[in-house]
């Protein structure tokens, strides 16, 4: 799919309140996000959709769209507050136990063909990635919740592709995805470095709480589309929050050269 040191930009109760925690990673989590880890970053952990590639409206479109067919109406605030940051099977499951027996077996194919014809059309990087990239000091992995088919087309559509190839960790290889620490653990041991040396750049809620969880620090990214007019009162990221990369040399010292 969706002030002090580590607070993030916008106001409590703005419409993207970050999804609930599972209960039992929440103490973890903020007690993690909470404490100032020291030591130097090796590994910068990129989520995908909404930080690599400005994706998050086209799924949400897509997921509206095809919802609408089947006579239920969710609107854009629904699917930030309750499957942004999620895999598809998360949400399909929500999604199920909502509509009942209306939500037709097909309907995953059927919302994938959507959204991958606009890939085609119209996915693109968010604003200023290419330049960070380029300036990057540090080796990269992605960890997401995409499928690895989606993750490969939007690579391949927006030429990071040759860039991430054989980096690239997402949900189906790991048994719980966000909030759980697990694919985030996966990428530091793809990218071989150990969690506390890692930096996670998430969009999210479940991703911080997961960053979190998995002992890694974390700096929240609000350039997406998805994000654009909307506060933050989700939880915070350890090292603070950007909204264009440009500000990402402030918020995390020395990761670009």
């Amino acid at each position: 799919m969706f002030a002090a040191p580590g607070r993030a930009h916008g106001a409590p109760g703005a419409c993207c309140a970050g999804a609930p925690a599972a209960p039992s990673l929440l103490p973890l989590a903020w007690a993690a996000i909470d404490a100032r880890m020291g030591g130097p970053v090796t590994l910068v952990i990129f989520d995908l959709d909404g930080v690599l590639v400005d994706s998050e409206v086209l799924s949400a479109r897509a997921l509206i769209e095809e919802l609408a067919a089947l006579d239920y109406d969710i609107t854009m605030d629904d699917v930030r507050r309750d499957f942004l940051g999620r895999s598809f099977p998360v949400v399909a499951a929500g999604l199920r136990l909502r509509i009942g027996a209306r939500f037709p077996d097909d309907f995953e194919a059927r919302y994938r063909a959507r959204l991958f014809a606009s890939f085609g059309a119209c996915l693109t990087v968010t604003p200023g990635l290419p330049d960070i990239l380029d300036r990057l000091a540090l080796p990269a992995v992605i960890g997401t919740s995409s499928t690895p088919a989606r993750a490969e087309l939007a690579l391949r559509v927006c030429t990071l592709w040759d860039r991430f190839a054989g980096r690239v960790c997402t949900a189906s290889e790991v048994p719980h995805g966000k909030p759980a620490p697990d694919l985030f653990l996966r990428a530091a041991e793809r990218g071989g470095a150990a969690p506390d040396e890692c930096l996670v750049i998430e969009d999210s809620a479940p991703g911080l709480l997961a960053a979190a969880a998995a002992g890694m620090r974390s700096v929240l990214y609000l350039g997406g589309a998805h994000h654009e007019g909307c506060g933050w009162d989700g939880p915070a990221p350890s090292e603070g929050s950007i909204a264009h990369w440009s500000e990402l040399d402030a918020v995390a010292p020395g990761l670009t050269a």
